[in-house]
């Protein structure tokens, strides 16, 4: 029984190590080697090897870090909150009023957006929100405007939803596609509201999806540098500007990478966070 146990760990063992070694090379590796370098020194434009916390004491006391951070926070998660609202009725409609053929249809729709690249959909978005763009133009059918778009906080709120909307969309239909459509028929045949019925029945029942689908949205919207470089003119710069900034003052690559371990520390808590809740069983659930 040993041996059998032994050939088959070892089975797993073969079919596991492609992807262990995938990890170990481009994930471990260069993590490991970032925070190595966020104690190495830069004298006369190079890097020199050291264990100094003068990186870590420079970035974290000064001001400028700590706006970024705290910017890229706030957008981040805005931009989150307005992509699973906006998504909802869409996503809504897809899984309880939709067949499911349309619903395929749908859902292949909204991956075509991502068979291009996402640089070329933002600077799409020049044509559009630009003082004498598209949509300015049909403001001013109306009298208004013209507005300015670009280069502001709106400007980089819409790049962040051209990233994650159809993400959203997606991972919200595909969760309650999968609710068991009597419980809520027996809602509604209970006199439950239709409101009254999303917030009981159909939140609870989807609560992972949707959890997981603002989770993907925030660590794309934290990490995005185009967005806000592109679009929102770097008025306030987030964290992966600061990251472009830094390195070219002086290649200080160090004080750079201070600033990515902190964006993955914040990311794999916040992450982590959201799985736990996600995934925690309600109260006086069974096993």
């Amino acid at each position: 029984m040993n041996i059998v146990n032994r050939r088959l760990d070892l089975y797993a063992l073969t079919w596991r190590l492609p992807i262990i070694l995938w990890q170990l090379v481009f994930f471990v590796g260069p993590v490991v080697f970032m925070v190595a370098m966020s104690f190495f020194v830069v004298r006369n434009y190079r890097m020199m090897e050291a264990f100094e916390f003068a990186n870590w004491e420079r970035m974290l006391t000064r001001g400028f870090f700590w706006d970024s951070y705290w910017y890229t926070l706030f957008v981040a998660s805005l931009s989150a909150t307005i992509a699973m609202c906006v998504a909802f009725p869409a996503a809504w409609a897809l899984a309880f009023r939709a067949s499911e053929s349309v619903r395929r249809w749908a859902i292949f729709l909204l991956v075509i957006p991502f068979f291009t690249s996402y640089l070329v959909r933002t600077f799409s978005w020049y044509v559009i929100l630009a003082e004498s763009g598209v949509l300015n133009a049909m403001l001013g059918y109306i009298g208004l405007g013209p507005f300015r778009m670009l280069n502001t906080h709106f400007g980089t709120i819409v790049g962040y939803l051209t990233l994650t909307l159809p993400l959203v969309v997606i991972l919200q239909t595909v969760s309650m596609a999968n609710i068991d459509k009597t419980l809520v028929e027996a809602a509604r045949n209970l006199g439950c509201k239709p409101l009254a019925t999303i917030w009981r029945v159909v939140l609870p029942l989807s609560k992972t999806g949707f959890i997981v689908a603002a989770l993907f949205c925030f660590i794309l919207a934290f990490g995005d540098f185009v967005a806000p470089f592109y679009l929102g003119g770097s008025q306030e710069p987030t964290l992966p500007i600061l990251i472009l900034d830094t390195t070219k003052s002086g290649q200080q690559w160090p004080r750079a990478a201070v600033v990515a371990i902190m964006m993955m520390l914040t990311l794999f808590t916040i992450a982590f966070t959201a799985i736990a809740l996600a995934y925690r069983k309600p109260k006086g659930a069974r096993a």
